[in-house]
């Protein structure tokens, strides 16, 4: 189902231009609500929070007003992070949530992620209805006067986010004597991450905390996780946090420096899982999940299923096969025991919960070797030319040449002008020939 809008993680571009505007915001809006309105809930409401972009307070307005304009009632949160969101979309028992953000990408890039009332990402067959509602002519979808939305801030989003996060734990629980270094990326999780730790004791070492709208996830975040190697090693600290922009992804440092990506955090916790009886079924991973974990799990005797890439088709197959843990080497984790999508700070929390009694970070995610992957993203004028019978043949060819030595894997961005070509091989030698060969038909 090809959809015009929507791509594998809500709507996501540059900043005034193509959708990501006031106007198609207003459209989004009024959309959005007029699609759930319809669901004829007697309570009619939608939560927004977002991002900490300068373009947010652009965007934000015009969403409202489409929204309003459908006669939904608006609450605003401002800054919290993606999972905060669902997870108050689904306490408030809110019609709908709509994250304003663009996740890792720089401060140029915005766009939305929408939750239904469940806190659940909508479903390929739910954003293809509201797309058709886009195109339709606006006047068809405004309320009557007595009909609009009214619109509220609460301030309270952060607090009570932080509540339902420490909810899922004893309340003995605690952080006390633990140095724990969090960087927070400039953006949503900028308050919610450090207050969060501090609260349950741990003494906290924040960096990634000062948003001023064009410096989100600008040389900070899990896309730069030197910085918490560098501030553990500099603190003598436990544990190191870094999470992106909208905090729904989360890399991971030990006490010892060593960088934690998703798939390692994903085996660790499988493990722990497992042991407590508390793992369901086994573990969704993606497309891109290294082959060393798909290995690992396969040792340890839990069922590993891929998925494509995008939290959201995670979610979907966790659904599907009933599994309770899933997630992409990038850091979006899900706990299906916990939350319906990625978050960055209960991820931290489970991970920290698993080593309060004293035992070492180290100790806990050393689980796998991860095989050699070499990742290469080409921009690209038009995605389309995967399609292109000159790169079909490329990949062909090196797929034939890695065959019993490794895997390939071509594919287009869901969210960005880009081509991603991933291979997995101990043969570097062999890895780098076959990557090479399709780079050079797709440049």
């Amino acid at each position: 189902m090809s959809k015009k809008y929507f791509g594998t993680d809500g709507i996501r571009g540059a900043i005034n231009s193509k959708n990501i505007n006031g106007d198609m915001f207003f459209k989004f809006g009024l959309a959005s609500g007029t699609y759930f309105k319809s669901q004829k809930k007697k309570k009619q409401t939608a939560i927004i929070a977002k991002d900490t972009r300068l373009s947010g307070y652009t965007l934000e307005p015009a969403l409202v007003s489409g929204l309003t304009s459908a006669g939904m009632h608006v609450y605003t949160l401002g800054p919290l992070p993606t999972n905060g969101l669902a997870m108050l979309t689904k306490d408030m028992k809110a019609n709908m949530g709509i994250m304003i953000t663009a996740s890792h990408n720089p401060h140029y890039d915005n766009g939305l992620k929408l939750f239904g009332p469940d806190g659940m990402k909508l479903s390929d067959k739910i954003e293809k209805k509201i797309e058709n509602l886009i195109d339709k002519k606006i006047d068809k979808n405004l309320s009557r006067p007595e009909k609009l939305g009214r619109v509220k801030r609460l301030e309270s989003g952060t607090k009570d986010y932080i509540k339902i996060l420490k909810k899922n734990f004893t309340k003995d629980f605690n952080l006390r004597g633990l140095r724990i270094v969090i960087d927070c990326a400039n953006g949503a999780g900028y308050k919610a991450g450090p207050e969060l730790l501090k609260s349950l004791g741990a003494k906290v070492i924040a960096i990634g905390i000062n948003p001023n709208g064009l410096n989100i996830n600008k040389n900070c975040g899990s896309t730069f996780p030197n910085n918490i190697k560098n501030a553990v090693k500099r603190y003598k600290a436990h544990l190191g946090i870094s999470l992106d922009g909208d905090a729904d992804r989360i890399i991971m440092c030990d006490e010892m420096s060593n960088i934690i990506d998703g798939d390692q955090i994903i085996a660790a916790l499988a493990t722990r899982w497992k042991n407590k009886k508390m793992l369901k079924g086994g573990v969704v991973g993606t497309l891109m999940s290294n082959y060393g974990l798909e290995k690992f799990l396969n040792y340890k005797e839990i069922k590993f299923i891929r998925a494509n890439v995008g939290d959201r088709y995670v979610k979907e197959k966790m659904q599907k096969y009933n599994f309770n843990l899933g997630g992409e080497q990038s850091g979006h984790i899900i706990l299906g025991k916990f939350a319906t999508t990625g978050d960055g700070l209960l991820v931290a929390l489970e991970v920290l919960f698993a080593i309060r009694k004293g035992k070492k970070a180290s100790e806990f995610f050393k689980k796998f070797k991860k095989i050699p992957q070499v990742l290469k993203n080409i921009e690209v004028q038009e995605r389309a030319i995967i399609n292109k019978p000159e790169v079909k043949k490329s990949i062909k060819i090196a797929e034939k040449l890695m065959k019993g030595h490794g895997r390939i894997l071509v594919r287009k961005s869901g969210t960005e002008s880009k081509i991603r070509v991933m291979g997995e091989s101990e043969n570097k030698k062999l890895l780098n020939k076959c990557i090479d060969i399709i780079l050079k038909k797709i440049k």
